[in-house]
């Protein structure tokens, strides 16, 4: 017995020292990304506030450094050059706006405590302007009055990614604009509206449904008419615990209405982002925030624009032409382009064909598109199909090979997602449990799963042992999902497209973190993760022109 004793007693010597080693070691993780200004808020009633947004933003490059505030109401900084910065409060909601100008900022500088004044004692908020401006397009659904049936018909025909719910909400038409505007989003091709769309075939879902059509055009006149009253608004939590512990770095893109769409690192730790409706490739420098801009040789007649991107192991940029349908290079050393037209067979310009797609080891692309999965060579644009599918009539959104190129999957809007294991051969096309599921764009984790962030809104994973799909919804209500990617870890990252929140889920533990953004948008169509560090760090180019790089502390 006492043996027993002893070596239990060593054995939890043991796993608490292994806790201890754990925790330092998570600690020291984030510690290295801190050591700069720090401080406290509270309220004017002395109450210590959690989740509390402070942003310092640089005159010299107009980087935006997000933190936020503890169980103390402590928050704490990286490392920043020294100068002169604006302190504020990002997204105060509840609280009346504070902004500071001219604060020096050396090392480790302690701030004043910021006190924080309420806008109301009660729990609703007065519907402002300021506040308005403020809500994320979940916290609009929350709320507009409707049923059921209205808000989810609405988030299937207009929430699918194309824009915010802000640029729907915070107009006011009679029905018969509202007609105008639902005639133009749903019934013409892709984000440009510019080519009407492909009817859908028999047992698609369809945005132009006319029974949803009359259902959302009566709301919408009847929450958002010309004589339509905002009530008290109610907002979502804050950041609590460890939704706190990250680091939020804005950088501002040179030019408006860009409309950025992708991104990926290269080699040399510069961020290229595409330019979803102009003619600009640009390419960022974190550490200085500085962008070099490439004008994109435009079609024309075809409105300019590029869609995907991919660096690949030579440095040489890949672009995929969606308006134009052709496959772009850049090479970054001399600045050449070089262009070639892919064939679309009857898809007209100016409508999306070629958009999302994979560059395998061997430098060819794979897309699923007419019923096959297909190998495209980037420098002459023949395609060659490969292995012709059953189910599947039309092709994938969302296009994805893992690190080695030995497994396809794509994400079919359609309500299917494929999957192919080249090394077996073994070909799966599974249709979604929801049928608005809408798979999209995603990526494989390290154990060969498949993970696309659902336009219906969840997250949706074909397992590899099981080839079953599962849907995992988020905790958050009324948000979508663009695309999804999992890190190096087998965790997933993901923007909630109108949560203004980015998600971190291990699906090990069934565990979310909701990083809360400084802006009230999420609009990510297509994440980028820094695996080289630990953590991970994680980046996208929001649609509404900025970029951002999520550094979590553990």
């Amino acid at each position: 017995m006492q043996k027993q004793r002893i070596l239990r007693r060593a054995v939890l010597c043991l796993l608490v020292g292994l806790g201890a080693l754990g925790q330092r070691a998570a600690a020291q993780s984030g510690n290295r990304l801190l050591g700069g200004p720090r401080g406290v808020v509270r309220s004017a009633r002395g109450e210590l506030l959690e989740g509390i947004m402070v942003q310092l933003i640089s005159p010299k490059s107009a980087m935006r450094t997000t933190v936020s505030t503890n169980v103390r109401g402590q928050y704490e900084f990286p490392k920043l050059e020294a100068g002169l910065y604006t302190l504020r409060i990002a997204r105060p909601l509840e609280y009346q706006p504070y902004v500071k100008e001219s604060v020096r900022i050396d090392a480790a500088t302690p701030l004043e405590e910021i006190v924080l004044d309420r806008v109301t004692d009660s729990d609703l908020l007065p519907p402002t302007p300021e506040i308005a401006a403020q809500l994320t397009g979940a916290e609009w659904m929350m709320n507009l009055p409707g049923t059921g049936e209205q808000k989810k018909l609405f988030g299937n025909s207009c929430g699918y990614g194309c824009h915010s719910y802000q640029q729907i909400f915070r107009n006011r038409y009679d029905e018969r604009s509202w007609r105008l505007v639902l005639d133009r989003m749903t019934k013409y091709a892709g984000s440009l509206i510019a080519n009407p769309a492909v009817p859908p075939r028999p047992g698609e879902a369809s945005r132009s449904d006319p029974v949803n059509y009359e259902v959302i055009a009566k709301w919408l006149s009847e929450v958002r008419g010309p004589e339509s009253k905002d009530a008290p608004f109610v907002t979502l939590p804050r950041a609590l615990g460890p939704a706190t512990r990250v680091i939020v770095t804005e950088y501002e893109l040179p030019r408006l209405e860009l409309a950025p769409h992708d991104v990926m690192g290269d080699a040399q730790g510069n961020i290229w982002y595409t330019s979803h409706r102009t003619p600009w490739l640009g390419r960022l420098d974190p550490r200085t925030g500085a962008i070099k801009e490439y004008a994109v040789p435009s079609m024309p007649g075809v409105n300019p624009g590029t869609h995907g991107v991919v660096v690949d192991k030579d440095g040489t940029v890949l672009l995929s032409e969606n308006w134009a349908h052709r496959v772009t290079r850049l090479d970054p050393r001399t600045g050449k382009f070089t262009q070639v037209s892919l064939p679309e067979g009857n898809v007209p310009l100016n409508s999306p064909a070629f958009g999302n797609f994979p560059v395998a080891p061997d430098g060819y692309i794979w897309l699923s598109r007419d019923g096959a999965i297909v190998k495209i060579d980037p420098k002459t644009g023949e395609s060659v199909p490969q292995h012709k599918l059953k189910k599947v009539r039309g092709g994938a959104y969302g296009n994805e090979l893992n690190a080695d190129g030995t497994i396809y999957a794509g994400g079919v809007s359609a309500g299917f997602v494929v999957y192919l294991n080249m090394k077996t051969g073994e070909l799966y096309e599974l249709e979604t449990h929801s049928r608005t599921a809408s798979p999209a764009k995603g990526g494989i984790d390290p154990q060969g799963n498949a993970w696309f962030g659902g336009r219906g809104g969840s997250l949706v994973k074909f397992d590899a042992k099981t080839h079953q799909l599962n849907e995992y919804p988020p905790p958050t209500q009324y948000t979508t999902f663009y695309e999804a990617l999992p890190d190096k870890n087998g965790e997933v990252w993901a923007g909630e497209l109108h949560g203004g929140r980015i998600v971190r889920f291990n699906p090990r533990a069934d565990k979310w973190i909701e990083y809360v953004l400084p802006e009230p948008y999420s609009h990510n169509r297509r994440t980028w993760i820094d695996n080289s560090t630990d953590p991970v760090a994680v980046w996208y180019v929001d649609h509404n022109g900025y970029m951002v790089r999520l550094q979590p502390l553990d």
